[in-house]
């Protein structure tokens, strides 16, 4: 059985998608269409840069979402299962056929701005917590927040020992510091724009909700994999439910990988700019093919 998966912020690159564009015309109607939906060139964007341009957060969701669903639908393939890592997860709902092209662009446009908003005016930051396993790093993250009296917590479950926390820059840098005391292989500092998938993303929380509630959710075609479940939904109300939740919720990505191999996924295809899934499913799993579209 076959697993799509999309990719989040992070695999965007300048250039993205240029070449599609140039041989396919199916691709390039979804770019031309995205540019007459958000009413500037994003186009411009994925295809010239500048790159710091496009790597700010309100333009890097709608880059990587129109550049994932255009590509899934030159393929023209059904799969059995999908899920897409945070920002993914939108893809993958367009994908199911839960949310219109147009309904989910917008969305995540909506998300790209709040989110940038967010980290804009309550400050926060994330790190990678690497050769550790997820437990320990649970209790860092607890035992940051306590001596720092501001919240840190898991922000991304990647692999099994690959983690992202996220919180107040002094919790994260208190935790940074822990994990490197409990002999920690990689504990850095990333340079991202805000606290995602944090409590600090709470105050823009009701403003995507009642974005959320605009758009019409249908039962998907086949199941979507939530992030903060990282089990098989296939009801429209739980999905648009987790995808809300998701703004403050940890991604549960190794979880949903492993959910699928026991669900009986035994080809796992990333649709999207980068390798970054192909590698974290190199790492969780075994016995299964691996396949890319970028």
């Amino acid at each position: 059985m076959k697993a799509y998966l999309f990719p989040g912020q992070g695999s965007q690159k300048v250039g993205m998608g240029k070449d599609h564009y140039s041989s396919d015309p199916q691709f390039k109607s979804y770019v031309d269409k995205a540019d007459q939906i958000l009413g500037y060139s994003l186009s411009s964007l994925m295809f010239e840069g500048p790159g710091e341009e496009l790597t700010q957060t309100q333009h890097t969701q709608p880059a990587i979402f129109v550049h994932s669903y255009a590509l899934y639908r030159v393929l023209d393939e059904k799969p059995d299962m999908v899920a897409g890592h945070s920002l993914g997860e939108f893809t993958a709902l367009a994908a199911a056929d839960v949310l219109h092209f147009e309904d989910a662009l917008k969305l995540v446009s909506k998300r790209g701005e709040l989110m940038q908003n967010a980290g804009e005016v309550n400050p926060g930051t994330m790190a990678a917590i690497i050769g550790m396993d997820d437990e320990i790093v649970d209790q860092i993250c607890v035992e940051a927040s306590k001596e720092a009296g501001k919240p840190v917590v898991p922000a991304n479950y990647n692999s099994p020992g690959q983690l992202v926390i996220s919180g107040a820059v002094e919790a994260v840098e208190k935790a940074v510091e822990l994990a490197k005391e409990k002999g920690c292989r990689i504990a850095k500092m990333l340079p991202v724009s805000g606290a995602f998938h944090s409590p600090l993303m709470k105050h823009v929380f009701d403003e995507f909700s009642n974005a959320l509630n605009e758009v019409e959710f249908n039962d998907p075609q086949f199941p979507v994999y939530s992030n903060v479940t990282g089990k098989p939904v296939i009801n429209r109300n739980a999905l648009k439910e987790n995808v809300l939740n998701q703004l403050v919720s940890p991604v549960k990505w190794t979880q949903t990988l492993k959910n699928m191999q026991a669900n009986k996924a035994d080809t796992f295809v990333e649709v999207g700019p980068g390798k970054v899934l192909q590698g974290l499913v190199k790492r969780t799993l075994e016995n299964i093919s691996i396949e890319g579209h970028e």
